[in-house]
């Protein structure tokens, strides 16, 4: 037991030092993989370095039989100060010839979709990050999960 608890411990200390660069890192699984207009995925991020800069990811996983090559999202951001900022961002998730991109197994695709890269977050404290689809369906089928990568830049 004692040998047991050795190895798991030592194996969590490995996974965790692996992605020393990770700031935050969440998704959100939506019900029967449908993303409805007004499910708005909100996050949280508490921010302790502003000098450091940051690369921003928005990920999603989606099945094979989405309808679409891509995915309008509207990216709203709430500073510590209470200013706010609406972004609008494209993720494409196949190619031209309608090719998934992201890593797959079977029929489910993961994508990391650089959002902001290099941004400094000039305020310490605590940002609020609001995802919306923004597609023209009320219900956007096919679409497993959603969320935010936050890491440190290279």
């Amino acid at each position: 037991m004692k040998t047991l608890l050795l190895s798991l411990s030592f194996f969590s200390i490995v996974l965790v030092s692996c992605d020393s660069r990770r700031v935050f890192d969440e998704n959100v699984t939506f019900r029967d993989n449908i993303w409805e207009r007004s499910n708005l995925i909100k996050f949280s991020v508490p921010i302790k370095d502003t000098v450091a800069p940051h690369n921003v990811y928005i990920n999603v996983r989606n099945s094979e039989g989405y309808p679409y090559s891509n995915l309008y999202l509207f990216i709203h951001s709430t500073f510590p100060d209470g200013k706010k900022y609406t972004d609008t961002l494209e993720c494409t998730l196949a190619d031209a010839t309608g090719k998934w991109l992201g890593s797959g197994a079977g029929d489910i695709y993961d994508n990391q979709i650089l959002y902001k890269r290099n941004v400094r977050f000039r305020q310490y404290g605590t940002y609020t990050f609001e995802i919306e689809q923004a597609m023209r369906l009320e219900k956007l089928p096919l679409i497993m999960d959603a969320g935010m990568r936050i890491e440190r830049a290279k």
